[in-house]
């Protein structure tokens, strides 16, 4: 098997229950394209690199298994493997808590005026506000996969009603109760206080808040993105901030990363600006390792792995 790893991750995975069963070899992204038709199965550790698309054989031997250590598999959707016959699978599972947290984290904060408590006690200014509640607030989480469901369910821990949106609607989610189909957002960001993009990239979904999307949510809202740079047009965004529509907002990711330093979405009024950490918690590599072994002893007794992406459609078939 290949791992590929490169300066996206700052370690190399510990795939310590593999010794004895099977010949694991690390490349860099120059090493990638020699080793890649002699594998069957390779690793994607360093997941925000583009050196499969790149690197990709041919007609002939190719991986039989690509597992990606992170949620989001955009990068590998290019054509030659979409089309192919190789297992695509991600890390779904290991990021759902420490990204719910970090979402309810932004809420409160926001909620609660921490960034303006804090800009105060620098300039040594005692100045007495009243904050918000969260209780009793509404929230739109765009993404039924398992990390919007887990924002949901922890945004309603805090007394927050949260309603999910997916790719279609069902009134009968043992979760969440109702998800709402993807034509309904609209109707719905008029009403939410909080709007939290957790969806995956897709055709469907790319740009999909533009300044249409910002004109539709209230003056005192704030939009989250925790899903791809790529679901935000930065430039209506930067623009519906500029007009306090919506009032605030925190966005993780960014089509360009790392956030160029002459990118004003630094300095936009009201934006928290974080470096795609919301996922990523302290023993995080050693989650998506232990992860991908558990996988890897169902691949080698015949079983298909879990967290199987659909292809086609971009993530996997049962979100």
């Amino acid at each position: 098997m290949l791992v590929l790893e490169g300066p996206g991750m700052s370690t190399t995975p510990r795939l310590d229950r593999l010794e004895g069963r099977a010949t694991v070899t690390r490349v860099g992204e120059d090493g990638l394209a020699g080793a890649l038709p002699g594998a069957d199965v390779l690793l994607v550790w360093d997941f925000t690199s583009d050196a499969v698309r790149r690197c990709w054989p041919g007609p002939g031997p190719r991986p039989g298994w690509v597992h990606t250590a992170s949620a989001g598999v955009d990068r590998l959707l290019f054509p030659e493997l979409v089309d192919s016959d190789t297992v695509l699978t991600n890390a779904r599972g290991v990021f759902d808590g420490p990204i719910a947290e970090y979402v309810a984290g932004l809420v409160l904060a926001v909620a609660k005026d921490l960034p303006g408590t804090w800009r105060r006690q620098r300039e040594h200014r005692w100045e007495h506000r009243e904050t918000r509640r969260v209780a009793g607030t509404r929230a739109v989480v765009v993404g039924s996969g398992p990390i919007g469901r887990r924002i949901a369910r922890t945004l309603d821990a805090l007394g927050v009603r949260a309603q999910v949106v997916g790719r279609r609607g069902r009134g009968d989610d043992p979760e969440v109760g109702r998800i709402h189909p993807a034509d309904a957002l609209p109707d719905l960001l008029p009403g939410a206080d909080w709007v939290i993009c957790a969806a995956p990239l897709t055709d469907a979904t790319r740009g999909m808040f533009d300044a249409a999307a910002f004109a539709r949510m209230r003056p005192g809202s704030c939009f989250v993105n925790i899903g791809r740079g790529g679901h935000v047009v930065e430039a209506d965004l930067l623009a519906a901030l500029r007009a306090g529509r919506p009032a605030s907002a925190a966005l993780d990711v960014f089509a360009e990363e790392p956030l160029p330093a002459d990118s004003p979405l630094w300095d936009a009024p009201g934006l928290l600006v974080s470096p795609h950490m919301s996922g990523d918690t302290l023993g995080w590599h050693d989650d998506l390792a232990d992860r991908f072994q558990d996988a890897f002893d169902l691949w080698v007794a015949g079983g298909t792995p879990p967290n199987t992406v659909d292809k086609r459609l971009g993530y996997p078939s049962g979100d």
